[in-house]
């Protein structure tokens, strides 16, 4: 049985001087006790606010939603006291420091004096902080203000925890560290529920992954699951000069069954094909024969990104990618106009973090 369940959820909004957005448009969704449920889109999809529902910040226009058996609209003081919640920013008070922080998160869920501070030492250790567990957060990176607010997130042990874009802004050491609590976490009976737009993340953690375009969910199922419901092989070449893209695509698109993508350096084309060892071979020679030189050339399996540019006419947004680039993939087809951030699917002021108050309403 699903420890989160979601049916039919509907939240529009009206934003000034424009018309009605559809944030969620009949988003189902099913996780079971004690797994991770990555929800993987791109800016604009409908992730953030499908987080602000389930964790009573948000009310749907309709539909239902569930944690533990518990109505989240008609019971959230019930909610509440369960679940953890970190979002896309930061909620920390900077002029305190980083036990400090720790700290008040306890003593805001009613934990006793003795009891907050050891489990906000027991925190700072965790997610290695304990040099700067003194500092004022103001002068903390933003990557220690991120783990700061995970920990948060992990105060009373929740059973059910939200994270909204966890590792967004973190180095990949601390990336990786973050990996690793989750998935402990879980192993201890910890439901999770995650959005994202690293693919890397969503394979390596999620047990289950729905794919969200439009305020619903197009996809669902494993990693394997999804990468198989595309099927084929891909050829990838690494060009030497990004003055032969224009020559490669077409020789690409000549042998391949759909269109080619190209990286945003301009040097990397993969195509999908239904003969991989044949279409290479026919590939590297007609590129040969033009005098095209490369770095690499090979054959895979397809990845999330193949599935998601498949599902969703584009690939997953390069602009927060861990690369740094800034630079969106071209894919050939022009990508519909889905607002800045995530934090756009919500024109309302945010209510602030959840874990930081159990007694919000």
């Amino acid at each position: 049985m699903a420890f989160i369940e979601a049916h039919n959820l509907v939240k529009t909004y009206t934003p000034r001087g424009s018309g009605i957005v559809r944030a969620l448009d009949g988003l189902t969704l099913a996780v079971p006790r004690a797994s991770v449920q990555a929800l993987l889109g791109p800016n604009g999809a409908g992730k953030t606010t499908a987080v602000k529902v389930l964790t009573t910040l948000v009310v749907p226009d309709s539909g239902t939603a569930t944690i533990g058996g518990v109505d989240v609209m008609r019971d959230g003081d019930l909610v509440r006291p369960i679940i953890g919640v970190s979002g896309q920013y930061a909620a920390v008070d900077e002029n305190l420091t980083g036990f400090e922080n720790l700290d008040m998160v306890g003593r805001l869920y009613h934990l006793g004096r003795q009891e907050s501070r050891a489990r906000a030492k027991e925190l700072i250790d965790l997610f290695d902080l304990t040099e700067a567990q003194n500092r004022p957060v103001k002068g903390f990176s933003g990557g220690m203000r991120r783990r700061i607010d995970l920990a948060g997130a992990l105060v009373t042990r929740p059973r059910v925890l939200f994270l909204d874009e966890p590792t967004t802004g973190l180095d990949p050491r601390s990336r990786l560290g973050m990996w690793d609590i989750i998935t402990s976490l879980v192993g201890e009976g910890t439901t999770v529920l995650l959005t994202t737009q690293y693919l890397e993340e969503a394979d390596r953690l999620a047990d289950s992954i729905s794919v969200i375009d439009g305020g619903k969910v197009i996809a669902e199922g494993t990693s394997d699951e999804l990468k198989a419901s595309i099927g084929g092989q891909r050829v990838e070449l690494n060009l030497v000069s990004a003055s032969d893209r224009q020559k490669t695509f077409e020789v690409l698109a000549r042998h391949g069954n759909s269109r080619p993508t190209i990286s945003p350096d301009e040097r990397t084309l993969t195509v999908s094909v239904v003969d991989g060892p044949t279409a290479l071979q026919l590939i590297l020679a007609e590129l040969g024969a033009s005098g095209v030189a490369l770095f690499d050339a090979g054959m895979r399996r397809p990845t999330l990104d193949d599935v998601f540019l498949r599902l969703t006419g584009h690939a997953a947004s390069d602009e927060d990618s861990p690369n740094g680039t800034g630079k969106k993939r071209d894919t050939g087809k022009k990508r519909p106009n889905r607002g800045r951030r995530a934090r756009d699917e919500d024109p309302t002021p945010s209510p602030g973090a959840a874990h930081t108050d159990p007694d919000r309403t």
